[in-house]
């Protein structure tokens, strides 16, 4: 089950990926006489799981009204998130062996998970356009990664429950100024940037994609093939990750996780290649989809 957040007619809407088309939330909650959430955010944070077999009953019996897929503006699932988006640096070795010169302590291959936070407010969507700086930054790097995003709230989360707290996955593009990025001495700034973190475009719930998680994972820009891996080659995988991360800190519902990046990004070519204007990232996830944005 893919859910999604859109624009039709001027207004914004989420419901249900069927085939072609998008089924409103509202068109299915009525069903199982249910308030409709405001947002995606609020269906998660209010039903999360509860729902879910309902949902997929009512689709395959009924005869519910929806709009056809290509006359709606697919935005980002949660444009904005409850609080800065939870992130991992240097989660895939060979990715961490290409960009060992950026701050994170002495060593390549982390013996701990590398935490950080980016800003997203808002996240951006499917097709939308990454917008450069260009009088403040002039190296802008791509890194497609996987999107854990979280169904419940918990806290010390035992790994063998962590996919309980899991409502399903997408895919997000960590945008990043490298050499913001660097000259601060830390993550956060250069990661959070406006327009730097496109999410979407949709999210899959968990009951399409089980533990552990083995999807291929790959990054084009402009047709050419940068990244491409698969995400068993995590260093800290799913489990570990929300386990980890809960110790003392109360993970809530719609929280996003981004899980790390493999190796390929810009920064990592000799000589680098950065974005520029006019470039087309595509990136691409089994089972969830592809996003696609372009820079400006």
């Amino acid at each position: 089950m893919k859910f999604l957040s859109y624009i039709y007619d001027g207004k914004e809407d989420y419901g249900i990926v069927d085939k072609d088309s998008i089924v409103p939330i509202a068109n299915l909650l009525k069903h199982l006489d249910k308030k409709r959430p405001e947002t995606l955010l609020d269906f998660i944070r209010i039903y999360s799981d509860s729902l879910i077999q309902d949902l997929e009953s009512i689709l395959s019996k009924e005869d519910i009204e929806n709009i056809p897929y290509d006359h709606v503006k697919v935005t980002a699932p949660i444009p904005y998130p409850r609080r800065n988006v939870f992130c991992l640096g240097k989660n895939y070795r060979e990715h961490a062996m290409e960009v060992k010169s950026l701050p994170s302590g002495s060593k390549a291959i982390p013996d701990f998970p590398i935490y950080f936070t980016k800003v997203a407010d808002p996240c951006i969507g499917h097709m939308d356009k990454v917008k450069i700086p260009k009088e403040y930054t002039e190296k802008i790097d791509y890194e497609v990664e996987l999107a854990i995003v979280i169904g419940k709230d918990g806290k010390d989360i035992p790994r063998e429950k962590a996919e309980e707290y899991i409502f399903g996955y997408t895919i997000a593009n960590d945008i990043t100024a490298r050499d913001i990025q660097k000259k601060h001495s830390q993550w956060h700034k250069g990661k959070s940037l406006d327009t730097f973190l496109p999410v979407g475009p949709y999210i899959v719930h968990k009951s399409q994609i089980g533990l552990p998680v083995e999807l291929d994972i790959s990054c084009k820009v402009n047709g050419e093939l940068r990244q491409k891996s698969n995400t068993r080659e995590l260093i800290f995988d799913i489990p570990y990750i929300i386990s980890d991360l809960s110790k003392g800190l109360t993970l809530r519902a719609g929280d996003i996780i981004l899980t790390g990046t493999p190796a390929g990004v810009g920064m990592g070519f000799d000589p680098p290649k950065f974005l520029k204007a006019g470039d087309v990232v595509e990136c691409y996830i089994e089972k969830i989809g592809r996003l696609v944005n372009y820079i400006e």
